[in-house]
């Protein structure tokens, strides 16, 4: 693996949420090559190249984003559009992990191209169980054409 070469893109506001997935990732050998980005805003200057990450280079596609939904500044709905909207993101699988179990929500994200819907668990034991299969399949069983 490339050591520049980023598999896990996560997308959390929540930093309780986003250290139980750090820490879930990490005790199972999955997290060594994870950014996590704090809003939609930065979601888009991370994919999209924008002022905090000029000059990053892009050269592998991430194996996932895992993405929430209620977020300040940018929604991870309009993450989700752009990312699936732009031709080179968006054979990208993006698995929305949100509490919103709203069913327009669920059926946004379906109609924009989402490849997952999942409502985060509110037990700390199924959060990090979740968290762990969805690594698990993402980064292990599933196949891309990369």
């Amino acid at each position: 693996m490339n050591t520049n070469e980023v598999e896990i893109i996560l997308v959390e506001d929540n930093p309780d949420d986003a250290a139980l997935t750090m820490r879930a990732f990490k005790s199972h050998k999955l997290g060594n090559s994870l950014v996590h980005l704090k809003d939609g805003q930065e979601a888009f200057d991370y994919i999209f190249h924008g002022k905090e990450f000029h000059g990053r280079q892009f050269t592998d596609r991430p194996k996932v984003i895992l993405l929430d939904l209620k977020m300040p500044k940018i929604n991870g709905i309009e993450v989700l559009e752009r990312v699936k909207g732009d031709s080179t993101t968006k054979h990208i699988p993006v698995v929305i992990l949100t509490s919103s179990e709203e069913d327009p929500d669920i059926k946004r994200c379906y109609e924009l191209g989402a490849n997952s819907y999942i409502v985060k668990p509110v037990e700390f034991d199924n959060f990090s169980k979740t968290v762990v299969d969805l690594g698990l399949y993402w980064l292990v069983l599933n196949k891309t054409n990369q």
